[in-house]
């Protein structure tokens, strides 16, 4: 396989991907398939995944919040290393964003990626997945929706994606197009 400089093979890609959307929205799916992808170009890759940041610490985590200031951690530490790419999956709400980029070293490119996804089809989601927990609770899954919906306008977005008009692997075209303009 030829060598690629990692200054290089970037040209104009940020260096963080922020991927933010409710829960069930298919945020892992997505990240996984586009850093699946981004290898497969040469690039270094880490994705930070708030999920498994929290489940480090599950069933006995005592506070989200600090799976969240982990996990902002996480994300600079990571572009402190100078990996050509972080994908960040899980940061969901303005205040989550602020908390990432707070840890973010200056000068960091940052594209970010909102989801969009209908309550009924992410019940659906969630509750076909065993590894699930609460989550499947529709209530709290409503309640969850309505909280997203509340401060989506909010979130910065270069992209805005619609979960259920296309398939992962399109929507993962979408996001690499767009980076890659």
């Amino acid at each position: 396989m030829p060598s690629i400089h990692p200054r290089r093979a970037l040209g104009r890609l940020p260096r963080l991907l922020v991927i933010s959307g409710p829960i069930a929205a298919g945020k892992s799916t997505l990240a996984v398939e586009v850093t699946r992808r981004l290898r497969e170009r040469g690039l270094s890759v880490a994705l930070v995944d708030l999920d498994a940041i929290a489940e480090m610490a599950l069933p006995t985590l005592p506070d989200w919040a600090w799976a969240h200031r982990i996990h902002a951690e996480t994300v600079g530490a990571w572009l402190r290393t100078g990996i050509d790419m972080v994908v960040d999956e899980g940061t969901s709400t303005p205040g989550e964003i602020r908390q990432v980029l707070d840890h973010v070293p200056e000068g960091t490119a940052v594209f970010h990626v909102v989801l969009h996804a209908e309550y009924e089809r992410a019940l659906a989601r969630a509750q076909a997945d065993p590894s699930r927990g609460i989550s499947k609770d529709p209530e709290f899954l409503r309640r969850a929706y309505d909280g997203f919906e509340a401060v989506a306008h909010l979130l910065p977005a270069d992209l805005r994606l619609d979960v259920e008009s296309e398939t992962p692997e399109r929507l993962a075209d979408a996001v690499l197009a767009a980076i890659d303009a």
